[in-house]
C-alpha cells in the first residue's frame, strides 16, 4: 500500500483513540517491555463508520492480492470480528484459532471447518514479533491446509517478525505501520518532532528500551 493509504487506516486509528502515544510515561506491555506506544484495535469496533472503512481495505487486500483465498482465518481473540467480517463481506468460509485446545468438550483448538489442502489467508489485528500469529498459523498447517499469508490491520515492524516470517516461508500484509502512524502522529501535532526519535529508536531495541 502506498504511504498515503497507510496514514489512512493509521488516522482511524486515532480517531478511534485505538492507539496511544506518550513517551515520557511509557505503558508496560504483557510482555514487561516498557512501550511509548499501546495499540489496541478493538476499539475500532465500537466506530461503525470506522469499522467498515477498515473492514473494506482488509477485503480489497485479500481480494486484490490473495485472489485464490478459499477460506479465511481469525486469530483469536482479536483477530476474530474482523476476520468473520471479511469472510461474509467476500462471500468465503470461515474459521477461527485459539491460542491453544480448549480444555474441554472436543479439546479444539480451531473452530470451523478446514478441508485439507484448502488455501487460507489468516486475519489479524495487529503482528508485534509474529510468534502468536505464525503458532496459529502452524496449527492450521498440521490440518493440512495452505496458509496463504496473514493480513493485519496494524504492523510494529520490529525486526524479530521479519526474520520470523521469513523463516517460515509465510508471506504477511499490513493495511498500517509504526512509521507512518509516527510521521502521521508529527503531522497533526500529536507529538512532537523531538519524540520522534525517541519513539523510533524504541522500535530498534523494544526490550531494552526504558530501562
Amino acid at each position: 500500500m502506498s504511504l498515503s493509504s497507510q496514514k489512512a487506516i493509521a488516522e482511524k486509528l486515532l480517531q478511534a483513540e485505538a492507539v496511544k502515544l506518550n513517551a515520557e510515561n511509557p505503558f508496560t506491555w504483557a510482555s514487561g517491555w516498557k512501550s511509548p506506544i499501546y495499540c489496541d484495535n478493538r476499539k475500532l469496533l465500537s466506530y461503525p463508520y470506522l469499522r467498515d472503512f477498515v473492514k473494506s481495505e482488509l477485503c480489497n487486500v485479500i481480494f486484490e492480492k490473495y485472489s485464490d483465498a478459499e477460506a479465511i482465518a481469525g486469530v483469536a481473540t482479536a483477530g476474530i470480528p474482523w476476520g468473520a467480517m471479511v469472510a461474509d463481506q467476500l462471500k468465503l468460509p470461515f474459521v477461527y484459532v485459539r491460542s491453544k485446545p480448549k480444555d474441554h468438550g472436543m479439546g479444539n483448538q480451531i473452530e470451523g471447518v478446514v478441508k485439507p489442502g484448502q488455501k487460507i489467508v489468516m486475519v489479524e489485528d495487529l503482528i508485534s514479533t509474529g510468534i502468536s500469529s505464525l503458532q496459529a498459523a502452524n496449527s492450521l498447517l498440521i490440518e493440512n491446509v495452505e496458509v496463504i499469508s496473514i493480513v493485519s490491520i496494524f504492523n510494529y515492524g520490529f525486526e524479530k517478525a521479519v526474520s520470523a516470517f521469513e523463516n517460515s516461508n509465510i508471506p504477511f500484509f499490513s493495511l498500517t505501520n509504526y512509521n507512518a502512524l509516527i510521521e502521521l502522529a508529527v503531522e497533526k501535532n500529536i507529538i512532537k518532532k523531538v519524540d520522534r526519535d525517541v519513539l523510533l529508536q524504541w522500535r530498534e531495541n523494544p526490550a531494552e528500551w526504558g530501562k
